[in-house]
């Protein structure tokens, strides 16, 4: 074990783990505290299986990335090294980790109507809220990575619905979402990206699904946030 242990230090691979899984257990710690453990270890499974996807598909590519790290009440993210990808295969590695989180949600929701446990419904909403939110199509979001492909001018849908959540529901999220986009944006202003070697057929099949997807995931927030609710006016005391 020791002889193991050192492998991994000399090939610096120890200090990434510890960093990832560190990261993680003090979001679990600060989630509990405030909305309790069962429900906290649910949301850092939601992030960390979303991340998960991502990092799937990235090894699978061969590309170098970083196991997530995790920062409570911002999320959690992979890194990517590199840098220059095609169009198609960073749509790609966008498109993985909203649909792992999809799936997980899923399978949260049905866990928790078949255990009628509330808590693990409150775990799918957010795992459908944070995926759909994951969606708007602004970079540094994955659905600005994945719109990419369809069009470099999809942030003109994608600004004016980040602009609008930022004022319906205040957020340090949305307002760092926003810094890092600010460039990005102001950047394909100044030279749009070039997808004339992207077959018209893969633009058009990264647009269904995407719409798809966003459709299931605001279909599946409203049909879980209703039941939330319903269960809230039956505990409520008369």
């Amino acid at each position: 074990m020791i002889k193991i242990l050192l492998t991994l230090l000399a090939a610096g691979k120890l200090g990434k783990v510890l960093v990832s899984g560190g990261t993680m257990l003090l979001s679990l710690g600060v989630y509990a505290l405030v909305y309790g453990w069962k429900y906290a270890a649910g949301f850092i499974a939601m992030l960390a299986l979303h991340e998960g996807g991502h990092y799937v598909e990235a090894r699978r590519r061969g590309l170098a990335v970083s196991l997530p790290t995790f920062i409570p009440f911002v999320g959690a993210w992979i890194q990517l090294k590199d840098a220059h990808m095609s169009p198609q295969v960073e749509a790609a590695v966008a498109f993985a980790g909203p649909l792992a989180g999809t799936v997980a949600a899923f399978a949260a929701y049905a866990l928790g109507s078949a255990l009628d446990a509330p808590w693990l419904l409150a775990v799918a909403y957010a795992g459908f809220f944070l995926n759909l939110i994951n969606l708007i199509p602004v970079v540094p979001l994955d659905g600005g990575r994945i719109t990419a492909l369809v069009s470099p001018k999809m942030w003109w849908v994608g600004v004016p619905v980040l602009a609008a959540l930022m004022l319906w529901k205040p957020s340090p999220v949305f307002l760092i979402v926003a810094l890092f986009a600010a460039p990005q944006i102001w950047r394909s202003i100044r030279q749009p990206a070039d997808l004339s070697d992207v077959p018209m057929r893969q633009r058009a099949e990264a647009a269904l699904l995407y719409l798809g997807l966003v459709v299931v995931l605001g279909i599946m927030t409203w049909e879980v946030h209703e039941e939330l609710s319903a269960l809230r006016a039956v505990a409520a005391p008369r």
